[in-house]
């Protein structure tokens, strides 16, 4: 057998997507070509049965071929991007604080991907949440405690595992103090080194003694660690810090290289390079050429093949390192047979109930009005449907006077997403506060700030279709 071209071997570090919810041809040749997998995600994605079909087409050009999705159930998922996961997500996981819980919640989102021919799962995000207004993470994290992020990052992980799915666990060396998207900055965590060890590595170094066979960097700047290099592009971060320090064997994934805080004044192609010399195994090249009707996604995955085969001609990579990524990916893609179909658990649900809190009394809200702020979701998050039916939906500019001419006599239930760090979400719950009584359900990361006059405050620790049940029922009683 001959050895492995420099276009076969760069090909294996691939990790791209593409728009649709059937492989185009192109896309099938590069799997049989070599190329390493798919991510998937929700524009690719239009149920259970077809996403099994979409991966059998993969399948059937090479047994091997990974195939991943970002599944965190909560906010962020993919396979239920339509309707919201029955799931609820680590910011809730975590506040009910039940390990053997977060175990067998993650390992039902395992058990429906094996089912419909997932074998990566880009999850559990274990970023340590120390910042209220962090864009990024929030209810994606479980917590703002690094030894309660470490406990259920090691559940989530044998939870996944124990379906067949690989787990990866994210985003290192710890996305949670940041107060900008790595989607759209270069976001910076200026911490120390002893707080790095004692606030962000503790769930990662959790998670790979819990056996994780993947891990995902970060497109963050740590200046003690990284110095003026994001995290993905740094060797101390990843050669130093995760494999020689923390002792992880397992495949590096590379964050979305599209995304501005790799490539933003770079490009793809080049962001790949740097990634695959500084120590990543497998590089995703996302979100943004799967949304419906984007084009250039071959020509991405081209352009960064010759990127990738150039830099080694040129002595910028050596052969041995991309020969080291490809069989990383190589040990991480093994075959996985189709699970059983997954019945429906109620799992979801009771999670949700025990993971809502409650401050104040809440009155009788059988009549209330009930109004959803339409806050932005993240770039991680897309456009998953959240809130409750019937709710009016608000958005700027907001008017309190004709809430409260809707209202008339009764409460008001304001459903609002990271209230306290949205300035126009903020300004008009305080305003309708000191004229009106006022409910505010809290479905983003409950932060420290509290509206003056409330009569209640409900934090639901996220908007998944599950947290959303468990509040309805909490109003109708």
């Amino acid at each position: 057998m001959s050895a492995p071209t420099d276009r076969e071997l760069a090909l294996r570090t691939l990790l791209p997507a593409f728009p649709g919810t059937v492989a185009p041809d192109w896309a099938r040749r590069l799997v049989a070509e070599g190329l390493g997998g798919y991510a998937l995600f929700g524009g690719n994605v239009v149920d259970h049965a077809q996403v099994a079909e979409l991966t059998a087409s993969l399948r059937a050009e090479r047994p091997d071929v990974i195939v991943a999705i970002d599944e965190e159930g909560g906010d962020v998922t993919r396979l239920c991007y339509a309707t919201g996961s029955p799931y609820p997500g680590n910011a809730a996981l975590g506040a009910v604080d039940d390990v053997d819980l977060t175990r067998a919640i993650y390992g039902l989102i395992g058990t429906e991907l094996a089912a419909v021919g997932v074998t990566l799962d880009m999850a559990p995000a274990v970023d340590v949440n120390s910042t209220d207004d962090n864009p990024a993470i929030g209810t994606r994290s479980f917590s703002a405690d690094p030894q309660r992020v470490a406990a259920h990052a090691m559940a989530a992980v044998a939870g996944l595992q124990e379906a067949g799915v690989a787990a990866c666990a994210k985003h290192f060396p710890g996305h949670g103090a940041t107060e900008l998207d790595s989607h759209l900055d270069l976001p910076l965590v200026d911490a120390t080194e002893e707080l790095l060890w004692r606030r962000e590595l503790p769930p990662f170094q959790a998670a790979v003694a819990a056996g994780v066979r993947a891990v995902m960097t970060a497109h963050i700047r740590v200046p003690v660690l990284t110095g003026e290099l994001p995290a993905t592009f740094s060797p101390e971060a990843l050669i130093g810090l995760l494999r020689k320090e923390l002792g992880f064997g397992g495949t590096i994934i590379s964050d979305g290289l599209e995304m501005r805080g790799a490539s933003g004044t770079i490009g793809v192609p080049e962001a790949a390079v740097r990634a695959l010399i500084a120590g990543n195994d497998l590089l995703c090249v996302g979100g943004e050429y799967a949304k419906p009707g984007a084009v250039g996604a071959e020509e991405i995955v081209e352009a960064t093949v010759a990127a990738i085969v150039d830099a080694v001609r040129s002595g910028r990579l050596t052969p041995e390192r991309l020969a080291e990524a490809a069989a990383r990916n190589a040990l991480l893609a093994m075959p996985r047979t189709q699970g059983a179909p997954v019945s429906t658990s109620d799992l979801g649900l009771a999670a949700a109930r025990r993971a809502l809190r409650v401050e104040g009394a809440l009155p009788s809200l059988a009549d209330a009005l009930v109004v959803r702020l339409d806050s932005p979701s993240s770039a991680a998050v897309g456009e998953v449907p959240w809130g409750l039916p019937g709710a009016i939906e608000l958005r700027p500019p907001l008017s309190v006077e004709s809430v409260l001419a809707q209202a008339g006599p009764r409460p008001v239930v304001v459903l609002s997403r990271d209230t306290h760090r949205v300035g126009w979400s903020r300004d008009f719950v305080e305003a309708l506060g000191r004229r009106h009584p006022v409910v505010l359900v809290e479905m983003g990361w409950p932060a420290a700030w509290r509206p003056a006059g409330l009569l209640a405050y409900v934090a639901t620790h996220g908007a998944s279709r599950a947290s959303s049940r468990a509040l309805a029922e909490l109003l109708a009683a």
